[in-house]
This record gives structure tokens, sequence and C-alpha cells, in this order.
């Protein structure tokens, strides 16, 4: 045959069954996968400064340790409400014509996976300190600092944002001033959060119930964990804080104090205690704390550390917290 002693035939029909194949297992695949694979409603585009964020989160390597993918197994639970779906990219898309950076699902899990961060850490005084160095809220962190997006200044201009860090961690006592590049990483780590569904698909293990705590009106989850989960970060797992950059629990006055709605109020919206410390974003909203999962955190808080002070009722909570839903939130 021609086609075994002419290369240029041989060579012609490897190319034309090459991309003939190319075609009906890679492309029209993909562009099926497409028509039939639409954006979650409520998710939105990324603005100008996450898109800006996201090429210096590439550009600085955090892909190498972080995924952005919650699998369907136990282990995954940590890192978000519900298992990953391919919708949750469908609004992603390439960065240009020559790269493609579509989605940052990443091949290994170093660090913790990303994909509900802006949910599960959404503080961004947190966010700039641990970029600034991550061993300054985090001990144990095996984090590389990232000192390059930050300047040191005498004096902090107007418009500029001051990172509150432990001065052990600033042995020239100089102000430590985000630079552009670090607010924007930030967007965009603030951007990933899970669409909720109507309907969400389930982990393929049940949830534990929660045991009913004596004498209270309302079912009481895991304080303990919960304190872990949303506070800890900042005020740390022994309830200090870190001098200058977040508040002690431990010994605190509102924390054993008596004024709960003022307690309610820190929880659910924040609050702003500069110059002394860091703005506390607003946890309670964001990581849509009900009743009693505020109740178990005030209770854990007010009597851990050597704090002893009285435990609090859920249903006085939910009445705080129903008042702050109605007047606070659009």
């Amino acid at each position: 045959m021609n086609m075994f002693t002419n290369h240029r035939i041989l060579f012609g029909t490897s190319f034309a069954l090459f991309a003939f194949l190319t075609l009906v297992v890679a492309i029209m695949p993909a562009i099926t996968n497409q028509k039939n694979n639409a954006p979650l409603p409520g998710t939105a585009d990324l603005t100008a400064d996450q898109l800006a964020g996201k090429q210096v989160f590439i550009a600085n390597g955090c892909v190498a340790c972080h995924t952005q993918q919650v699998r369907n197994v136990a282990m995954d639970k940590a890192w978000g409400e519900r298992p990953g779906i391919a919708a949750d990219y469908a609004r992603i898309t390439r960065t240009d014509f020559w790269r493609n950076t579509a989605t940052l699902m990443g091949t290994e899990r170093t660090g913790p996976d990303l994909s509900n961060v802006g949910i599960r850490q959404g503080s961004l005084a947190w966010n700039l300190v641990h970029l600034y160095q991550p061993r300054a809220v985090v001990s144990e962190s095996i984090m590389p600092a990232y000192p390059w997006l930050f300047e040191l200044k005498d004096q902090v201009a107007a418009g500029e944002i001051e990172v509150s860090i432990p001065s052990k961690f600033n042995p020239t006592n100089k102000k430590i001033v985000a630079k552009k590049e670090a607010l924007q990483l930030v967007s965009y780590l603030q951007s990933l959060k899970q669409t909720e569904l109507p309907e969400a698909p389930s982990f393929l293990y049940a949830e534990e119930e929660q045991e009913a705590k004596p004498g209270y009106s309302i079912q009481l989850p895991d304080g303990q964990q919960l304190y872990a989960k949303n506070c800890a970060p900042c005020h740390q797992t022994n309830g200090e804080g870190l001098p200058g950059a977040f508040p002690p629990l431990k010994g605190s006055s509102v924390v054993l104090g008596d004024d709960l709605e003022l307690f309610v109020n820190i929880i659910m919206l924040g609050y702003d205690a500069r110059p002394e410390y860091a703005v506390m974003n607003a946890v309670g909203l964001n990581n849509k704390l009900s009743a009693a999962e505020v109740t178990a955190i005030i209770n854990h808080e007010r009597n851990s550390w050597g704090n002893r002070a009285k435990p609090v009722d859920a249903e006085q909570v939910k009445n705080m917290m129903d008042f702050i839903k109605k007047t606070k939130t659009p």
C-alpha cells in the first residue's frame, strides 16, 4: 500500500485520524457539557480586584498546596457544606486566549481546601496577618510567609490598611501596610464560597444527631467544635487571643459579663475595637449560625480556660438574633 511507502500519505493519514479522535473524544463532549452545565443561581462573576487576586494566587504558587474541590468523602466535610458539583465551576472562564486557568482545583492538599474559605474565614484582618506571617495565627503552620505583599512604613497614609500583628513578629516596630496585591489576593479568597442549593447533595455519611442538653429549651450542639471552627483561628484554642491583633476571651469582661445583648451582637455583627485590635467580621451572619449554635459558643467561652459564668439559654439568644436579623439585614 502507498500509505506505508509514502511518508506524506502516512503522516497525513495519522494526523487526520488524530484530529478526528480529538474532535470526537475531547472537543464535542466538552461543547455538550458546556451547553448542559449552567452556572448556579446566585453566583456572580469575579470583580476586577478578585480576578487580579486570582493571578496573585497563581503567581505565588498557592495552588500547589491548596485545592478547591470538596470531594464526596467523610474527611472533606470540614471544607464545605456539600460536595462540589460541575456547576460550581461553570462561570469560570479562561484567563485569555493563551492561558487556561479556568479552575484551580489543585492536585495536592498540603494546606486546607479553599472551596468555602470565604465563609469559613471571612475576616480581612485575619487573612492579612496570615499572609504576612502564618505562624502568628497558627503556630504549627508550615505555610511560607509572604512579606513582599506588604510594606514597612513609619506612618500609615490615608486609605492604607495597617496589619495588626504581635510585636514578636515585627521586630522593627514599624507599621505593616498591605500592598494592593495583598488586598486583591484576600478579595479573591473571600469570594470563594459554596453556593447554597435548594436541595444540596449530601455527603456519603449521615449527619451526627445532636444530643439533647439537659436544662435547655433548645437542644445545643457541641460548643467546643463550633468554637474551633468559627472563633479559634483568631482568638486561639486557649482563648488568649493574639496581643495587638485579636483580643483574649479568657477573663474577658464581655464574655463573663451580664450584657448578653452585647455578646450576641458582637458574634452576629462583628466589632471594631481599633486602634487596640483588628476589626472582627460578622461571624454569625456570614456563617449563618443558628441560635442553638451561638448559644453553644457563648456557653463554651463562658466556661473554658478558667472562665466561670452562668450558662445562657438559647431562647434568650434566639429572641435577640431575630431582632438583629430583622433590623440589620437587608
